[in-house]
Protein backbone atom coordinates (compact mmCIF):
# COMPACT_ATOMS: atom_id res chain seq x y z
CA UNK A 1 0.00 0.00 0.00
CA UNK A 2 1.37 3.41 -0.77
CA UNK A 3 1.46 5.75 1.77
CA UNK A 4 0.79 9.43 1.26
CA UNK A 5 2.70 11.58 3.48
CA UNK A 6 1.03 14.38 5.52
CA UNK A 7 2.21 17.85 4.70
CA UNK A 8 1.91 19.80 7.69
CA UNK A 9 -0.90 22.86 7.14
CA UNK A 10 0.83 26.07 5.69
CA UNK A 11 0.80 28.75 8.42
CA UNK A 12 -1.63 31.00 7.99
CA UNK A 13 -0.54 34.53 6.39
CA UNK A 14 -0.49 37.92 8.72
CA UNK A 15 -4.04 39.20 9.05
CA UNK A 16 -4.45 42.57 6.89
CA UNK A 17 -6.64 44.77 7.56
CA UNK A 18 -8.89 45.67 5.08
CA UNK A 19 -8.73 49.16 3.49
CA UNK A 20 -11.15 51.79 4.57
CA UNK A 21 -12.02 55.03 2.70
CA UNK A 22 -10.05 57.11 5.04
CA UNK A 23 -7.21 54.93 3.52
CA UNK A 24 -8.42 55.30 0.00
CA UNK A 25 -8.66 59.78 1.16
CA UNK A 26 -5.02 59.78 2.64
CA UNK A 27 -3.68 58.33 -0.39
CA UNK A 28 -5.33 60.52 -3.17
CA UNK A 29 -5.12 63.27 -1.33
CA UNK A 30 -8.80 64.28 -0.78
CA UNK A 31 -11.83 63.92 2.08
CA UNK A 32 -13.36 61.02 2.91
CA UNK A 33 -16.42 63.01 1.98
CA UNK A 34 -14.97 63.10 -1.82
CA UNK A 35 -14.18 59.20 -1.78
CA UNK A 36 -17.89 58.89 -1.30
CA UNK A 37 -18.95 61.09 -3.54
CA UNK A 38 -16.96 59.68 -6.15
CA UNK A 39 -17.34 56.11 -5.67
CA UNK A 40 -20.88 56.22 -5.10
CA UNK A 41 -21.32 57.89 -8.20
CA UNK A 42 -23.26 61.20 -6.16
CA UNK A 43 -24.37 63.50 -9.46
CA UNK A 44 -25.66 66.25 -6.82
CA UNK A 45 -22.08 67.08 -6.29
CA UNK A 46 -19.40 68.47 -9.13
CA UNK A 47 -16.21 66.55 -8.78
CA UNK A 48 -13.53 67.39 -11.14
CA UNK A 49 -12.20 64.28 -13.34
CA UNK A 50 -8.47 64.43 -12.40
CA UNK A 51 -9.78 64.21 -8.52
CA UNK A 52 -12.03 61.24 -9.61
CA UNK A 53 -9.09 59.71 -11.42
CA UNK A 54 -7.26 59.69 -8.59
CA UNK A 55 -9.90 58.27 -6.20
CA UNK A 56 -10.05 55.40 -8.55
CA UNK A 57 -6.87 55.12 -8.76
CA UNK A 58 -6.35 54.68 -5.18
CA UNK A 59 -9.17 52.66 -4.90
CA UNK A 60 -7.62 50.10 -7.08
CA UNK A 61 -4.24 49.96 -5.90
CA UNK A 62 -5.68 49.49 -2.16
CA UNK A 63 -8.20 46.82 -3.12
CA UNK A 64 -11.03 48.75 -1.39
CA UNK A 65 -14.62 48.41 -2.30
CA UNK A 66 -17.94 50.31 -0.69
CA UNK A 67 -18.78 48.59 1.71
CA UNK A 68 -22.95 47.89 0.62
CA UNK A 69 -24.43 47.54 3.97
CA UNK A 70 -23.27 50.83 5.24
CA UNK A 71 -24.02 52.40 2.32
CA UNK A 72 -27.44 51.37 2.67
CA UNK A 73 -27.61 52.46 6.20
CA UNK A 74 -26.73 56.03 5.65
CA UNK A 75 -29.42 55.99 2.29
CA UNK A 76 -31.82 53.77 4.63
CA UNK A 77 -32.32 51.79 2.19
CA UNK A 78 -30.74 49.45 0.16
CA UNK A 79 -29.86 49.27 -3.55
CA UNK A 80 -30.37 45.73 -4.19
CA UNK A 81 -32.52 45.01 -6.93
CA UNK A 82 -34.24 41.78 -6.62
CA UNK A 83 -34.94 39.25 -9.57
CA UNK A 84 -36.37 36.10 -8.96
CA UNK A 85 -34.58 33.49 -11.18
CA UNK A 86 -36.73 31.82 -13.59
CA UNK A 87 -37.87 28.44 -12.83
CA UNK A 88 -38.75 27.60 -16.74
CA UNK A 89 -36.54 27.56 -19.59
CA UNK A 90 -35.64 30.78 -20.98
CA UNK A 91 -34.52 31.97 -24.47
CA UNK A 92 -32.31 33.91 -26.08
CA UNK A 93 -34.42 36.65 -26.17
CA UNK A 94 -35.18 37.08 -22.56
CA UNK A 95 -31.95 36.67 -22.09
CA UNK A 96 -30.87 39.51 -23.93
CA UNK A 97 -33.68 41.75 -22.29
CA UNK A 98 -32.14 40.60 -18.46
CA UNK A 99 -28.30 41.06 -19.55
CA UNK A 100 -29.64 45.01 -20.92
CA UNK A 101 -31.81 45.47 -17.93
CA UNK A 102 -28.92 44.99 -15.52
CA UNK A 103 -26.13 47.27 -17.40
CA UNK A 104 -29.15 49.62 -17.15
CA UNK A 105 -29.67 49.54 -13.26
CA UNK A 106 -25.71 48.61 -12.83
CA UNK A 107 -25.04 52.47 -14.65
CA UNK A 108 -28.11 53.58 -12.09
CA UNK A 109 -25.52 52.02 -9.09
CA UNK A 110 -28.46 49.82 -7.93
CA UNK A 111 -27.24 46.00 -7.65
CA UNK A 112 -29.08 43.32 -9.49
CA UNK A 113 -29.23 39.89 -7.81
CA UNK A 114 -31.03 36.85 -8.91
CA UNK A 115 -32.59 34.94 -6.25
CA UNK A 116 -33.94 31.19 -6.93
CA UNK A 117 -36.74 30.15 -4.69
CA UNK A 118 -36.58 26.25 -6.30
CA UNK A 119 -40.37 25.24 -4.73
CA UNK A 120 -41.90 28.40 -3.77
CA UNK A 121 -44.36 30.09 -5.63
CA UNK A 122 -46.06 33.03 -5.37
CA UNK A 123 -47.08 35.03 -1.99
CA UNK A 124 -45.06 32.50 -0.63
CA UNK A 125 -41.96 33.07 -2.41
CA UNK A 126 -42.41 36.84 -1.45
CA UNK A 127 -41.61 36.07 1.79
CA UNK A 128 -38.60 34.86 1.37
CA UNK A 129 -37.74 37.46 -1.18
CA UNK A 130 -38.37 39.52 1.37
CA UNK A 131 -35.78 38.57 3.73
CA UNK A 132 -33.62 40.16 1.82
CA UNK A 133 -34.31 43.56 2.35
CA UNK A 134 -33.93 44.28 -1.85
CA UNK A 135 -35.05 48.13 -2.32
CA UNK A 136 -37.04 46.77 -5.06
CA UNK A 137 -38.45 43.08 -6.71
CA UNK A 138 -38.88 42.49 -10.55
CA UNK A 139 -41.16 39.50 -10.70
CA UNK A 140 -41.41 37.68 -14.11
CA UNK A 141 -44.55 35.52 -15.20
CA UNK A 142 -47.71 35.53 -13.03
CA UNK A 143 -48.57 34.28 -9.32
CA UNK A 144 -47.47 37.02 -7.51
CA UNK A 145 -50.87 38.36 -5.60
CA UNK A 146 -51.71 41.76 -3.79
CA UNK A 147 -50.94 39.82 -0.14
CA UNK A 148 -47.15 39.02 -1.97
CA UNK A 149 -46.74 42.65 -2.70
CA UNK A 150 -48.17 44.12 0.65
CA UNK A 151 -45.42 41.56 2.13
CA UNK A 152 -42.52 42.81 0.08
CA UNK A 153 -43.51 46.58 0.90
CA UNK A 154 -44.00 46.21 4.84
CA UNK A 155 -40.15 44.89 4.46
CA UNK A 156 -39.01 47.60 2.71
CA UNK A 157 -38.93 47.33 -0.95
CA UNK A 158 -40.00 50.75 -2.70
CA UNK A 159 -40.82 49.16 -6.02
CA UNK A 160 -42.58 46.32 -6.95
CA UNK A 161 -42.71 45.40 -10.71
CA UNK A 162 -44.35 42.82 -12.59
CA UNK A 163 -43.86 41.61 -15.84
CA UNK A 164 -46.88 39.33 -16.95
CA UNK A 165 -50.17 39.03 -18.43
CA UNK A 166 -52.41 40.91 -15.98
CA UNK A 167 -51.56 43.97 -13.15
CA UNK A 168 -51.55 43.13 -9.75
CA UNK A 169 -52.78 45.54 -6.92
CA UNK A 170 -50.08 47.87 -5.43
CA UNK A 171 -47.39 46.99 -7.95
CA UNK A 172 -46.40 48.52 -11.15
CA UNK A 173 -47.30 46.33 -14.23
CA UNK A 174 -45.66 45.74 -17.44
CA UNK A 175 -48.73 43.90 -19.71
CA UNK A 176 -46.65 41.14 -22.00
CA UNK A 177 -48.95 40.58 -25.03
CA UNK A 178 -48.63 37.12 -25.82
CA UNK A 179 -51.74 36.67 -27.40
CA UNK A 180 -51.03 39.25 -29.95
CA UNK A 181 -47.90 36.89 -30.74
CA UNK A 182 -50.32 34.19 -31.73
CA UNK A 183 -52.78 36.93 -33.90
CA UNK A 184 -50.13 37.74 -35.58
CA UNK A 185 -48.48 33.90 -36.55
CA UNK A 186 -52.44 32.57 -37.23
CA UNK A 187 -53.20 36.03 -39.00
CA UNK A 188 -50.41 35.46 -41.23
CA UNK A 189 -50.54 31.61 -41.61
CA UNK A 190 -54.71 31.99 -42.96
CA UNK A 191 -53.32 34.93 -45.79
CA UNK A 192 -50.93 32.28 -46.98
CA UNK A 193 -53.83 30.15 -47.73
CA UNK A 194 -53.14 27.66 -45.07
CA UNK A 195 -56.59 26.53 -43.34
CA UNK A 196 -55.74 23.25 -41.33
CA UNK A 197 -53.23 24.74 -38.78
CA UNK A 198 -51.32 23.68 -36.14
CA UNK A 199 -50.17 25.34 -33.22
CA UNK A 200 -47.36 23.90 -30.60
CA UNK A 201 -48.14 23.81 -27.28
CA UNK A 202 -45.06 23.64 -24.65
CA UNK A 203 -45.18 20.16 -22.49
CA UNK A 204 -42.54 22.04 -20.02
CA UNK A 205 -44.32 23.12 -16.75
CA UNK A 206 -44.02 26.75 -15.80
CA UNK A 207 -44.53 27.86 -20.03
CA UNK A 208 -48.29 28.23 -19.95
CA UNK A 209 -48.45 31.75 -19.15
CA UNK A 210 -46.69 32.49 -22.71
CA UNK A 211 -48.34 28.82 -24.27
CA UNK A 212 -51.92 29.50 -23.81
CA UNK A 213 -52.13 32.73 -24.41
CA UNK A 214 -50.22 32.60 -27.88
CA UNK A 215 -52.77 29.27 -28.40
CA UNK A 216 -55.67 32.04 -27.77
CA UNK A 217 -54.59 34.48 -30.32
CA UNK A 218 -54.36 32.07 -33.05
CA UNK A 219 -57.56 31.09 -32.17
CA UNK A 220 -58.98 34.56 -32.04
CA UNK A 221 -57.28 35.05 -35.46
CA UNK A 222 -58.62 32.54 -36.86
CA UNK A 223 -62.43 32.70 -35.50
CA UNK A 224 -65.14 33.05 -37.89
CA UNK A 225 -63.07 31.87 -40.88
CA UNK A 226 -63.29 28.68 -42.33
CA UNK A 227 -59.94 27.37 -40.73
CA UNK A 228 -59.48 24.65 -38.42
CA UNK A 229 -57.20 24.50 -35.58
CA UNK A 230 -55.43 21.42 -34.11
CA UNK A 231 -53.88 21.64 -30.64
CA UNK A 232 -50.34 19.89 -30.49
CA UNK A 233 -48.43 19.30 -27.08
CA UNK A 234 -44.61 18.64 -27.56
CA UNK A 235 -42.02 18.53 -25.47
CA UNK A 236 -38.69 20.06 -26.64
CA UNK A 237 -36.85 16.98 -26.97
CA UNK A 238 -35.70 15.50 -30.19
CA UNK A 239 -37.17 11.80 -29.42
CA UNK A 240 -41.03 14.11 -29.24
CA UNK A 241 -40.13 15.92 -32.30
CA UNK A 242 -39.65 12.84 -34.24
CA UNK A 243 -42.81 10.76 -32.86
CA UNK A 244 -45.14 13.89 -33.39
CA UNK A 245 -43.70 14.03 -37.67
CA UNK A 246 -44.22 10.35 -38.10
CA UNK A 247 -47.75 10.75 -37.73
CA UNK A 248 -48.10 14.41 -39.41
CA UNK A 249 -49.56 13.32 -42.40
CA UNK A 250 -52.58 11.23 -40.48
CA UNK A 251 -52.96 14.99 -38.87
CA UNK A 252 -53.51 16.60 -42.52
CA UNK A 253 -52.29 19.88 -41.46
CA UNK A 254 -50.48 22.00 -43.57
CA UNK A 255 -49.58 24.66 -41.70
CA UNK A 256 -47.86 24.89 -38.16
CA UNK A 257 -47.33 27.63 -35.59
CA UNK A 258 -44.56 26.38 -33.27
CA UNK A 259 -44.46 28.67 -30.52
CA UNK A 260 -41.20 30.12 -30.97
CA UNK A 261 -38.24 29.72 -33.13
CA UNK A 262 -36.34 27.05 -30.82
CA UNK A 263 -39.45 24.86 -31.06
CA UNK A 264 -39.79 25.57 -34.73
CA UNK A 265 -36.56 24.50 -35.34
CA UNK A 266 -36.78 20.93 -33.68
CA UNK A 267 -40.20 20.34 -35.10
CA UNK A 268 -39.08 21.63 -39.13
CA UNK A 269 -35.78 19.24 -38.85
CA UNK A 270 -37.99 16.08 -37.78
CA UNK A 271 -40.38 17.03 -40.62
CA UNK A 272 -37.62 16.67 -43.06
CA UNK A 273 -36.46 13.72 -41.91
CA UNK A 274 -40.17 12.02 -42.38
CA UNK A 275 -39.67 13.50 -46.05
CA UNK A 276 -42.13 16.41 -45.57
CA UNK A 277 -41.20 19.75 -47.50
CA UNK A 278 -41.38 22.47 -45.73
CA UNK A 279 -43.39 24.54 -46.91
CA UNK A 280 -44.84 22.93 -49.81
CA UNK A 281 -46.32 20.81 -47.60
CA UNK A 282 -46.75 22.07 -44.45
CA UNK A 283 -45.47 26.08 -43.45
CA UNK A 284 -43.98 26.57 -40.63
CA UNK A 285 -43.57 29.85 -38.59
CA UNK A 286 -41.61 30.53 -35.29
CA UNK A 287 -41.63 33.38 -32.92
CA UNK A 288 -38.63 35.54 -31.37
CA UNK A 289 -36.84 36.11 -35.10
CA UNK A 290 -33.49 34.57 -33.87
CA UNK A 291 -30.89 34.73 -35.61
CA UNK A 292 -30.55 30.80 -35.80
CA UNK A 293 -33.76 31.03 -37.63
CA UNK A 294 -32.22 33.08 -40.37
CA UNK A 295 -29.62 30.21 -40.77
CA UNK A 296 -31.51 27.28 -41.59
CA UNK A 297 -32.76 26.00 -44.89
CA UNK A 298 -35.75 27.11 -45.69
CA UNK A 299 -35.06 30.21 -43.78
CA UNK A 300 -37.43 30.60 -41.18
CA UNK A 301 -40.71 32.77 -40.97
CA UNK A 302 -40.92 34.20 -37.58
CA UNK A 303 -42.89 37.22 -35.42
CA UNK A 304 -40.79 39.39 -34.06
CA UNK A 305 -41.17 40.25 -30.80
CA UNK A 306 -40.34 44.15 -29.17
CA UNK A 307 -39.87 43.35 -25.55
CA UNK A 308 -39.73 46.56 -23.32
CA UNK A 309 -36.46 48.48 -23.11
CA UNK A 310 -34.34 47.23 -20.66
CA UNK A 311 -32.89 51.00 -20.44
CA UNK A 312 -36.64 51.83 -19.95
CA UNK A 313 -37.63 49.61 -17.42
CA UNK A 314 -34.50 50.66 -15.51
CA UNK A 315 -35.52 54.08 -15.00
CA UNK A 316 -39.22 52.96 -14.00
CA UNK A 317 -37.33 51.39 -10.97
CA UNK A 318 -35.08 54.24 -10.44
CA UNK A 319 -38.33 56.54 -10.71
CA UNK A 320 -40.32 54.43 -8.20
CA UNK A 321 -37.34 54.21 -5.66
CA UNK A 322 -37.67 57.73 -5.56
CA UNK A 323 -41.05 58.43 -5.22
CA UNK A 324 -42.59 55.56 -3.65
CA UNK A 325 -45.72 56.60 -2.87
CA UNK A 326 -46.89 57.59 -6.17
CA UNK A 327 -49.66 55.54 -8.17
CA UNK A 328 -48.59 52.30 -9.87
CA UNK A 329 -47.77 52.79 -13.48
CA UNK A 330 -48.94 50.14 -15.89
CA UNK A 331 -47.30 49.97 -19.30
CA UNK A 332 -48.47 47.71 -22.30
CA UNK A 333 -45.28 46.12 -23.55
CA UNK A 334 -44.42 43.38 -26.63
CA UNK A 335 -45.28 44.42 -29.48
CA UNK A 336 -45.59 41.96 -32.30
CA UNK A 337 -45.30 42.06 -36.34
CA UNK A 338 -44.69 38.65 -38.79
CA UNK A 339 -41.15 38.44 -40.79
CA UNK A 340 -42.27 36.47 -43.78
CA UNK A 341 -39.34 34.15 -44.89
CA UNK A 342 -38.97 30.88 -46.77
CA UNK A 343 -40.81 28.51 -44.59
CA UNK A 344 -43.94 29.84 -45.28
Amino acid sequence: MVQIPRTPAPASPAARSVPTSADVARLAGVSRATVSYVLNNTSAVRISEPTRHRVHAAAKELGYVPHAAARSLRAGHSRMVLMPAPSIPVGPLYGQFINELQWALGRLDYTVVQYGTVGLHGDEAARAWAELRPVAVLVPGSGLGPQGVAVLKRSGARAVVTLGPESVEGAHALLMNHEGVGHCAGSHLYARGRRRIGVLVPAEAGLEAFSLPRLQGVRNALRGTDAVLTELPLAHDEEAAARLAARWRSLGLDAVFAYNDEYAMLLMRALQDEGISVPRDTAVIGADDLMLGRLLRPRLSTVHIELPSGRDLAELVDRAVRNPDAAPETHKVLDASVVHRDST
